[in-house]
């Protein structure tokens, strides 16, 4: 496929654009579409989309822009880097940005009565799992640097409809019963939203986790010690965290593997305030990858190594 000019792809819309990635409005106002901001944790709708002008802008960060300015933002890639990744994009295909129109189908409908309804072609509908088989979610495993086998245990393939098209992903179930759903070009999760518990062999100690790429990355890492920790905690939302609290103090001992962006800081720190007495039960575990933003970028950076026969060196 041709590459997107910079033109182009600021002409793409936002709103089409937010829905690829899992991102659908939370309340919409007139041209307005407001959702909980995808470039961080929050519990009420500040980053907003006027579809008329075709920016965002997140107050809660104070910043905004054109699609160019989010992507490079939330992918932390060059603007380079993003028009090579829009170009190769095949799913979902995206509309150049149109004037907005009362008919849109992103709107929320009106029953008789006047008030808003869910349009169901707005959520995402799982209809399939399988085994993880499929050649472009393998390769992008692989530029993960999570090894199939290990991703096998713990993600199925899953297709799902959005907008009526559909897709199929990476799925990492919760224990709700939603996924977590990822491929090379799409962030999402399906209903309900709820975190991941697996309890292996009886332990005192956990291993808490904000995103399932970091726990995969984890499980790679210790994939060939004797006794590797089998308790984990996979919040799949930094929101999870303060209400994980009651789970998370059943254990003797709490290992904190969060993102090291600010979000994850601070929530490490509060943990850690939550000590009390002479043992300390929250212990932060993130210096292992203090260069990096989470456990998964560590992994990435140690590619090199691996596909020489080096292996990995470190293991928690």
């Amino acid at each position: 496929m041709e590459k997107l000019t910079y033109t182009e792809a600021k002409q793409l819309d936002l709103v089409d654009y937010l829905s690829s990635l899992g991102y659908l409005p939370a309340k919409i106002n007139r041209s307005d579409y407001w959702y909980l901001s995808p470039l961080r944790e929050e519990k009420t709708p500040s980053f907003k989309v006027n579809q008329n002008l075709n920016v965002w802008y997140d107050h809660g960060l104070g910043k905004g822009g054109n699609l160019i300015d989010f992507g490079v933002q939330y992918f932390n890639c060059t603007p380079g880097e993003l028009l090579q990744r829009l170009s190769g994009q095949t799913i979902p295909v995206f509309s150049f940005h149109p004037p907005f129109q009362a008919g849109n189908p992103h709107t929320a409908q009106l029953s008789p009565a006047g008030e808003k309804k869910e349009n169901p072609e707005r959520k995402i509908i799982v209809v399939d799992s399988r085994p993880l088989a499929d050649k472009s979610l393998l390769e992008y495993l692989h530029k993960r640097s999570i090894p199939p086998e290990v991703a096998s245990r713990f993600c199925r393939e899953v297709d799902f409809l959005l907008y009526g098209k559909k897709q199929t992903v990476i799925g990492f179930a919760n224990n709700a019963g939603g996924y977590e759903l990822r491929s090379e070009d799409f962030k999402g999760s399906s209903s309900p939203k709820a975190v991941t518990l697996h309890a292996g062999k009886p332990s005192d100690d956990l291993a808490v986790f904000e995103g399932f790429f970091s726990f995969l990355s984890f499980q790679t890492i210790n994939r060939n010690k004797g006794t590797p920790l089998t308790n984990c905690l996979v919040l799949n939302s930094l929101s999870f965290f303060e209400k994980s609290r009651a789970v998370m103090d059943e254990y003797r001992q709490v290992h904190l593997l969060l993102d090291r962006d600010a979000a994850g800081i601070k929530a490490t720190l509060k943990a850690l305030k939550w000590n009390t007495g002479k043992t300390d039960k929250y212990i932060d575990r993130s210096g292992f990858y203090k260069d990096y933003k989470d456990l998964n970028d560590w992994l990435k950076s140690k590619q090199p190594q691996i596909k020489q026969g080096q292996g990995i060196r470190r293991s928690f």
